[in-house]
């Protein structure tokens, strides 16, 4: 099999995205009208189903050879494999879009050997695409701006030189309740909230704040973006980081693992912390990344 062509792929991944973008933007769920997987927080929409469907008949017409790996086709027993394979999250944020709230995203990847190549995550609400080819950076287009506007397309980070990341007690993290509503998970992720946001002199962290926006792949984004300095989750699946992965290293972001002592996280994994990229590199990363592992009232444990 020939190398993959990352350009090309790239440049279809934003076709599409687009093209889906029309079909999200175009729809009009609500909460009465909605399916439920999981459970009554775990949403899924016509919309959904009609998106993914598009894309992988897309993907599927122009590269035959390649796997593809989505949300709502996905079954049990499924994994990545070192094979390439373009991996979809039709609408990440599916409560969000029910809702009206417009922090939504298609995103779309292509991973080989088990590694982000490629990633381009599109909010159709705001016209934002943020987009990375490995090795070769990670960008923002604002896709309602002309081709002559110098904002049309920056590189990330947005705030270049970033600042320094001088600890949790100066942070902004994103993080996630998910729709595991009990058990042990649920009570790692609420006492590891508590411990974050509370006051120094009961033990906590004390960040700035905590940020619960409902969208894996924009939180990546936000956090590769600057605006955001990290991001922990639990209970996420590879359609929700995959494309968000690469945009974040391409920025000089850094993944690690949800849990204590995770330097090698994987992608189907499901823990993970991001953490922004800074101009003192991977030492001063590493330092917060330890700092914050310092915070997590125990051990997720998810079924991969």
């Amino acid at each position: 099999m020939a190398e993959p062509d990352l350009q090309d792929i790239h440049d279809f991944l934003v076709e599409i995205a687009m093209q889906a973008g029309e079909m999200i933007t175009s729809a009009h769920p609500s909460t009465s009208t909605t399916d439920t997987k999981k459970n009554s927080s775990d949403l899924v929409t016509e919309t959904d189903q009609a998106v993914e469907s598009m894309v992988s008949s897309a993907l599927k017409s122009r590269y035959p050879s390649y796997s593809f790996l989505g949300e709502e086709t996905y079954r049990p027993g499924l994994h990545l494999t070192s094979a390439p394979t373009f991996v979809c999250d039709p609408i990440d944020g599916t409560t969000n879009f029910v809702h009206g709230y417009p922090y939504i995203s298609i995103s779309l990847a292509f991973v080989h050997n088990l590694r982000p190549l490629v990633g381009v995550v599109f909010n159709p609400f705001t016209s934002q695409i943020y987009h990375a080819i490995k090795g070769r950076g990670a960008y923002l287009t604002s896709a309602s701006l002309s081709k002559d506007d110098p904002a049309k397309m920056r590189q990330l980070p947005l705030r270049n030189p970033p600042e320094p990341l001088r600890g949790l007690n100066e942070a902004l993290v994103a993080v996630e309740w998910g729709n595991e509503r009990s058990g042990n998970n649920w009570d790692v992720k609420v006492a590891t909230f508590s411990a974050l946001a509370g006051a120094k002199d009961g033990d906590g962290a004390m960040v700035h704040s905590l940020r619960s926006l409902g969208s894996a792949a924009l939180n990546l984004c936000g956090v590769a973006a600057g605006g955001l300095d990290a991001y922990w989750e639990g209970g996420c699946w590879a359609w929700d980081v995959a494309a968000g992965w690469v945009i974040l290293e391409e920025a000089g972001g850094m993944m690690a693992g949800g849990n204590k002592g995770e330097w090698e996280p994987t992608v189907d994994g499901r823990r993970y912390l991001a953490v922004r990229g800074t101009e003192a590199g991977e030492q001063e990363q590493k330092k917060f990344v330890e700092e914050f592992w310092g915070y997590v009232k125990g051990t997720l444990e998810y079924e991969l």
